[in-house]
């Protein structure tokens, strides 16, 4: 999504907030991509952890992805390393690895594909997918007495991130095109 709004002029900023009114004064139009900040930021109760803890090994030989039917167990190639996984721990805020999860990640991995036996340079990863019922991909104007502050919220993709986030950056920058087009016309209106 920063290469979306950059290309159109817009600016991205990374920084922590307590409170979206922090950024009202600097800001026409905030987008929201908080993932598991959300909770705190939004008060939003639905967002929730899931930890992943997957392995990073280099076995160049492996070509193909493999998954088991459950999804737990998969064997994804990349351009450096193989992706060996995984797990999906709901409500879990763990992001120390475990040696038995990552024993039992390899040894599920093997089954599929014994030549991962010769694999090397093991890296444990963890992570925390945020997670709600459905993504969050809305608009939302936050009001406080007389000030308004348009957000555009993309949050919430859990562990289908990466799948979905072209679709829904592109979405999100719709969201904000139609806030841009309604600013400009209140502008146009006060200017006459």
């Amino acid at each position: 999504m920063a290469y979306l709004l950059k290309e159109r002029g817009g600016r991205v900023h990374a920084r922590k907030i307590e409170d979206m009114w922090e950024l009202h004064s600097d800001y026409d139009i905030v987008v929201n991509c908080s993932g598991l900040g959300s909770r705190k930021l939004m008060k939003d109760r639905e967002i929730h952890p899931i930890r992943g803890q997957v392995l990073k090994v280099r076995a160049p030989w492996i070509r193909h992805f493999i998954r088991d039917g459950d999804g737990l167990t998969y064997i994804y190639p990349g351009v450096y390393d193989v992706t060996l996984g995984g797990t999906r721990q709901k409500d879990d805020w763990n992001l120390s690895p475990d040696p038995n999860t990552s024993k039992g990640i390899l040894s599920r991995c093997c089954a599929l594909e014994p030549s991962l036996h010769a694999a090397q340079d093991v890296k444990v990863r963890v992570g925390l997918r945020p997670a709600r019922s459905a993504v969050r991909l809305q608009k939302e104007v936050l009001v406080r007495g007389s000030e308004k502050l348009p957000v555009v919220h993309n949050y919430g993709h859990s562990g289908g991130g990466f799948s979905v986030h072209q679709g829904t950056a592109r979405e999100a920058t719709q969201l904000v095109k139609e806030y841009v087009a309604a600013l400009e016309m209140s502008r146009d209106s006060a200017a006459m």
